[in-house]
């Protein structure tokens, strides 16, 4: 019964948090911004996905250097993507077929929602409207920055281990320690059970949901925002 009340009131808390932090916006971007708020950003998915874009990016410049323009390059990339971005670029490449190459090139960048994607999709529709030289050279440069992009995941991710394993410890002791007491004291938390325990349970549960949430934006790897606009004018 006691459990039953603290997972109750931890759930009550949690909505509270919840309409708190959203309620001023609007009822279409809740959803998607409590989805964010609460999804961790994994920094071993970014250094694949930023890798990923590497690798493209470099298939890309070769396969310029031998075809005529820049749709034939892209749906030559397709033969071979990379794994962890094969569905956006088989989507590019079916986007081709009925659409502009501007408008594919953006909802590419969109299905890769990526900063480091930004900036090659910018590089190809520069060249697509106007007369670059060198463009090889600058998606070898593109596709340089991602690695060391990915060697900035690295570093991060190492130097946050110790915080994470921290976060983990405490999740663990502080629910082992509750699940004891349930089970093996039932006296010790027999005043919870009242409406009074009740009201502390919850305080209690919302100060550690916050401890929690404060310890887990250290942890969170922050992207930095994309920068290149969708025509219907979000980035």
């Amino acid at each position: 019964m006691g459990l039953v009340i603290l997972l109750f009131s931890g759930l009550l808390v949690g909505i509270g948090i919840s309409v708190a932090v959203f309620g001023r916006t609007a009822p279409a971007r809740t959803f998607s911004q409590v989805k964010r708020f609460f999804s961790r950003i994994s920094v071993e998915d970014q250094r694949e996905r930023v890798t990923a874009i590497a690798v493209w990016t470099e298939s890309l410049r070769d396969a310029i250097s031998a075809s005529s323009g820049i749709e034939q390059a892209i749906t030559a990339t397709a033969q071979f993507p990379p794994a962890e971005i094969d569905v956006q670029v088989q989507r590019l490449v079916a986007s081709l077929r009925y659409s502009t190459l501007e408008e594919s090139l953006r909802e590419f960048a969109d299905d890769l929602a990526n900063p480091t994607s930004d900036f090659v999709v910018a590089s190809l529709l520069i060249a697509s409207r106007h007369q670059t030289r060198d463009f090889a050279a600058l998606l070898t440069h593109l596709s340089e920055c991602a690695r060391a992009e990915c060697d900035l995941y690295l570093r991060v991710w190492v130097s946050r281990a110790r915080t994470r394993t921290a976060v983990r410890i405490i999740n663990y002791s502080v629910a082992g320690f509750c699940l004891g007491l349930l089970i093996l004291n039932p006296a010790y938390v027999a005043p919870f059970l009242t409406a009074q325990g009740g009201f502390f349970i919850a305080l209690t549960t919302a100060c550690f949901a916050f401890a929690l949430t404060w310890l887990r934006q250290i942890t969170t790897l922050k992207v930095p925002q994309r920068f290149l606009n969708t025509p219907g004018g979000h980035a």
